[in-house]
């Protein structure tokens, strides 16, 4: 065994954690001039990444100098936040100052160190385990020494220094995709430009860059392509319908948006004497994309399908999204279904899933569905042969939301904007009026999503849950804080928080005009749905067994257990147990991360929209309610779900922000979330996605809005 062999091996059994360069001298008596060969040592098993140092010079491994893993999240003026990996562990960030990050940026997983400081919880960064960005979206400036990339992401505090001999060429004031190449010690990345993606204030080349910037895959390799249009051209075959149930005569129909081409679900109702007969069909996207195949690894890396005013990046090719495994009218097609048993108490008495064929009778439209129940004799005519069903439909679903609501069901009502592009590339966003339509897909697809986490839950076997913990104390507590403030009594230990204590306090407040904003304060308060291999419930939901089922076209998670149900039903538990033991874990970390980026592209497309839509109403008036309180101003959100901000400075006198009530309280007025006012558009920023209001009036009761 070799020396430095010996002093990790010290290192592992607890004899030198913890030391310093002259403690260890010392303990091993080694003489001050033959130190620079122990040093040497240790820098070796510092870069072989067994050992560490903290910023004290203590050495040790990662446990024995209670080292923390994380994210780096930073900050445009410097300094940064940790997030760490262990959130159980760990309740809270750290924050990092810019002279104790050493080189770590954005995005970056990392290790650090507690130490001393003004703001509690700091940290230092002792190693930076691997770089989160190795491509910026930014714009493009040069001056007679080098060029430089100015990251559109404000939290990569840094420019990219790109050698003039490489840049010479590209126009000074471009968006631009830059690949980072080196990361020298002290100064700023270096990189190459390998992407123009337009002017500079181009709508267009914004909202590429956002793509880019989130890493977005958008073409599908020519392998992946190739296999998807083989598997649709093998269709189906006599061989693929042996030992499935066959409920192609069977009355089903699936209900979408007019404009939806993938389709992944479908139903079909039955009375019966004690209640209902509910089939939930869902294609078997697994039947095409076989595990490991191109298919299922580019499937694997997108996680799950993303969706754009005027485009989508699907997760699967639109041979197999749109094609073979979309339901579509009138036409064959695999699926997995689970046929459910319900009482008239919204019970599942009895269930079965299987592999199945149907051929959907109608494409429906949730706007058709809603002219039956309002009795269209237009309508009514044209689908004549399932207005009875329609009429079912509608009384299941409002047992089932009684059944839920008695649960202590969360249903917040947060409106989101549906943006699209006109045919004259147009940007529209228009009212989209709450349909009961949409609640009953919900309803039934969260049935089916319920039923299948049960019936999975009980044989044991490896999987993936939809979960949603429950609120931590700190963000419960300020949200009781903010009802309170609104005049409610909301009864809940913030402690330990159930659902009903959320829907009770929805309940109190549905006649208040804040009732909007404190649904949008509650949904803040919760934590994130998230993907995991252990069940833990769903607090949303008010479920304690939850998962995606439904819809395997465009998430990865349904299509995973897809597979592991299909094997469970063939009989193969025990290899199913081993093949998906450890790849449930891996699954539901990645899909959880790529729905998170997924979301946060699509919502900053939006903004930008947004933006886009109010550049054109610069001048104009609104009425809008008061959405969010900050030191620095008010955000206030219109009836369309544009939300701008009003500066502080912008408002008549001086104010202080009282963050327990969310207001600020000034010598002339008070503003606070939820009240009402009149606001006129002043300008927008398109670097922030932001629209200026400035505030014309407050609203008082009985007036407009």
């Amino acid at each position: 065994m070799g020396a430095k062999q010996r002093i990790l091996q010290e290192f592992e059994n607890g004899n030198f954690a913890g030391k310093t360069l002259g403690e260890l001298c010392k303990q091993m008596q080694i003489p001050y001039r033959e130190r620079g060969r122990l040093l040497s040592l240790l820098t070796e098993l510092i870069e072989d990444g067994v050992l560490y140092a903290d910023e004290n010079g203590r050495y040790g491994t990662p446990t024995q100098l209670d080292l923390i893993k994380g994210v780096i999240s930073g900050n445009e003026r410097g300094f940064a936040f940790l997030i760490p990996d262990d959130k159980e562990r760990y309740g809270e960030d750290f924050f990092i100052s810019r002279n104790r990050l050493y080189g770590a940026l954005h995005g970056d997983s990392v290790l650090v160190c507690r130490v001393e400081g003004r703001e509690g919880n700091e940290a230092a960064v002792v190693k930076i385990l691997s770089r989160g960005y190795t491509n910026v979206v930014g714009t493009f400036r040069r001056d007679r020494r080098a060029g430089y990339l100015i990251p559109d992401e404000k939290r990569f505090s840094t420019d990219i220094y790109i050698p003039l001999s490489d840049c010479h060429q590209i126009p000074n004031g471009v968006k631009a995709v830059a690949k980072i190449t080196d990361y020298p010690k002290g100064k700023a990345p270096g990189g190459k430009i390998i992407e123009v993606l337009g002017e500079e204030n181009d709508f267009f080349a914004e909202e590429l860059s956002i793509i880019r910037s989130y890493d977005l895959r958008e073409e599908f390799p020519a392998h992946v392509e190739k296999e998807a249009q083989k598997q649709e051209r093998r269709g189906i075959t006599q061989s693929d319908l042996l030992n499935r149930t066959d409920f192609r005569q069977q009355l089903i129909v699936t209900i979408d948006g007019a404009d939806t081409r993938d389709i992944d679900d479908a139903v079909h109702l039955e009375k019966t004497e004690d209640g209902y007969i509910l089939g939930v069909h869902i294609a078997d996207v697994s039947h095409y994309v076989l595990s490991r195949s191109a298919l299922d690894k580019e499937a694997y890396e997108r996680g799950t399908s993303v969706y754009f005013p005027d485009c989508v990046l699907p997760m699967l090719p639109k041979a197999l999204s749109n094609g073979i495994c979309s339901l579509n009218e009138g036409e064959d097609r695999l699926t997995l279904s689970c046929v459910m048993h319900v009482n008239d108490k919204g019970v599942v008495t009895k269930s079965e899933i299987v592999e199945g064929v149907i051929r959907s009778a109608h494409k429906m439209t949730y706007d058709e569905i809603m002219l039956i129940l309002d009795g269209d004799e237009k309508t009514c005519k044209q689908y004549a042969d399932v207005v009875e069903q329609v009429r079912l439909f509608a009384d299941l679903t409002r047992i089932l939301q009684a059944r839920r609501a008695a649960r202590g069901n969360v249903a917040l009502d947060v409106k989101e904007a549906k943006i699209f592009l006109s045919e004259k590339n147009e940007i529209v966003i228009p009212d989209r009026p709450h349909m009961f339509s949409h609640e009953i897909i919900e309803a039934f697809m969260v049935l089916a999503n319920e039923t299948v986490a049960e019936y999975m839950h009980s044989m044991d076997a490896p999987f993936i849950y939809r979960i949603h913990e429950k609120p931590t104390e700190e963000k419960a507590n300020t949200l009781k804080t903010f009802a309170q403030s609104l005049g409610l009594t909301p009864r809940l230990h913030v402690d330990d928080v159930k659902p009903y204590d959320y829907k009770n306090l929805l309940d109190a407040a549905k006649d208040l005009p804040s009732f909007s904003v404190l649904n949008r304060v509650m949904l803040r308060s919760m934590q994130k749905a998230r993907y995991s291999p252990e069940n833990v419930g769903h607090f949303g939901l008010a479920s304690t067994c939850y998962c995606h089922f439904t819809s395997p076209i465009r998430r990865y998670p349904d299509l995973c257990i897809h597979r592991i149900i299909k094997e469970i039903l063939h009989g193969k538990y025990e290899e199913t147990a081993i093949r998906y033991k450890d790849f449930v874990s891996q699954a539901a970390l990645q899909s959880s991360e790529r729905e998170r980026r997924a979301t946060e592209a699509e919502r900053d497309v939006d903004d930008l929209y947004k933006t886009m839509f109010m550049s054109e109403r610069i001048g104009k008036e609104y009425d809008a309610v008061i959405s969010g309180v900050a030191t620095f101003g008010l955000f206030a959100e219109l009836e369309n779900t544009i939300e701008g901000f009003i500066p502080i400075e912008s408002l008549y006198g001086t104010y202080a922000f009282d963050p327990d009530r969310l207001r600020l309280v000034g010598s002339y007025a008070v503003y606070g979330i939820g009240e009402r006012i009149r606001v006129k558009v002043i300008d927008v920023d398109f670097e922030r996605r932001r629209t200026e209001f400035r505030l014309i009036a407050k609203i008082q009761e009985g007036e407009r809005v």
